[in-house]
């Protein structure tokens, strides 16, 4: 039952060994050698829950223009974007009013009543969960 292998085919596979055990080594002395999260914890992008009518792209717009876009980094508390730095707590209050604005696409109806808005300050990703309530929306007919 011994399995007759070449010579050269045993140098073949045992160089195909060590070459891939060296690429994890280097992979692994890359990864650890990396700079650490120094310089802060980028906005990987946001997510958004709970929406029927109103559109990802509008909420999704409305919450960017609190400064949680792509591009700002976490330092902490603190949100750095292009143009300013600001409170992290700030900028969420700021996205849920901005969220709360939403309109219904090509109307000025805005049925959103409740946002909230999380950071993960690990991986940078925001969560939207937002209520639509069209109860409290007072639609009026300006047609003639």
């Amino acid at each position: 039952m011994l399995i007759k292998i070449r010579r050269d085919t045993l140098i073949i596979l045992l160089l195909a060994f060590i070459l891939i055990l060296c690429g994890r080594l280097i992979t692994y002395v890359a990864y650890a050698s990396s700079p650490d999260t120094t310089d802060g914890v980028p906005i990987s992008g946001i997510i958004v829950k709970g929406n029927d009518i109103v559109s990802v792209e509008n909420i999704r717009a409305c919450v960017m223009q609190s400064g949680l876009r792509t591009g700002s980094v976490i330092h902490g508390d603190i949100l750095k974007t292009s143009k300013r730095e600001v409170s992290l707590q700030d900028a969420i209050q700021t996205a849920q009013d901005l969220a709360k604005q939403a309109t219904v696409p090509g109307t000025s109806v805005t049925p959103i009543t409740a946002v909230d808005v999380q950071v993960d300050k690990n991986t940078g990703i925001v969560t939207v969960t937002v209520i639509e309530d069209f109860s409290s929306v007072e639609l009026t007919n300006k047609t003639k």
